[in-house]
């Protein structure tokens, strides 16, 4: 009888390469099998052996290559052949990355797991436009939320008194489409209408794009640049700091387009 492999739940960061960690560098070099999301770094795909089987497994709104549970079974059964499996995961697999549900059907399974935490999105992306997502003088909580809810939920899971009472940041994930209603919930229920907030479309890579204003006009402004998913939305104070500390951030960018380029070429 064959041994049975492993899988490696690996965070592969926001986009830009130089965010993986040497952990998951190690063993997306030595793994059979890797099984990866839509917005991994062309890069690291490169890192791989050549003669590991590629699976690609992306996701984007309202079109998924293979529904969980089908990408649950597949993780599943290359472990069983005896495959290392590394499953690259966009950001961290914990933070919104359904890391969680291949963890436990891998557990239901009898198959060996790792996870290999990854650079969540929800702080690099806002360090990659100038925005810290904390600061000792302006915020000292912040709140990560889902902008996409699982649609079989027949109630919301947000409690948008609590969001909106607060002083700290809010870092709304996969929320492009639902901003009208994110914004409506924050001033409904307390949110100055005048809180900064900004939204970043394909944080940390060669495209990135930063949009900046209000609780009040971030929508029309998204909707003017012609927004589009994947971004993320940050509401707070700490906005303000943007265009002070994202002086950094441009020198990095300009490396990406650079291999972007280079790449392409």
């Amino acid at each position: 009888m064959a041994k049975t492999g492993i899988v490696y739940l690996i965070g592969a960061g926001p986009g830009d390469p130089g965010l993986f960690t040497i952990r998951g560098l190690e063993l997306l070099r030595r793994a059979d099998v890797v099984v990866y999301d839509r917005l991994i770094a062309p890069e690291l795909l490169r890192e791989a052996r050549a003669d590991a089987v590629m699976v690609y497994v992306g996701k984007a709104t309202s079109h998924h290559t293979l529904p969980q549970c089908e990408i649950n079974s597949m993780l599943v059964e290359h472990a069983r052949h005896g495959a290392m499996v590394a499953r690259l995961k966009g950001g961290d697999p914990f933070v919104f990355g359904r890391g969680g549900e291949e963890g436990l059907a891998l557990l239901a399974a009898h198959i060996p797991f790792e996870v290999v935490p990854g650079v969540t999105s929800a702080i690099a992306v806002p360090a990659y436009a100038g925005i810290p997502v904390t600061h000792r003088n302006i915020a000292s909580s912040v709140t990560f939320v889902t902008g996409h809810e699982n649609t079989l939920h027949t109630e919301t899971g947000v409690d948008w008194c609590t969001l909106a009472a607060g002083k700290g940041t809010l870092v709304f994930l996969m929320g492009v489409t639902n901003l009208p209603t994110i914004v409506k919930e924050l001033i409904e229920n307390g949110r100055p209408p005048e809180t900064p907030a900004a939204m970043i479309e394909r944080g940390a890579t060669s495209d990135q794009r930063v949009v900046v204003g209000t609780l009040a006009d971030i929508h029309e402004r998204a909707r003017a640049a012609q927004v589009q998913p994947p971004a993320i939305t940050i509401v707070g104070e700490v906005v303000s700091l943007a265009e002070l500390l994202g002086g950094w951030s441009a020198r990095r960018l300009r490396t990406l387009y650079r291999r972007a380029e280079e790449n392409d070429g």
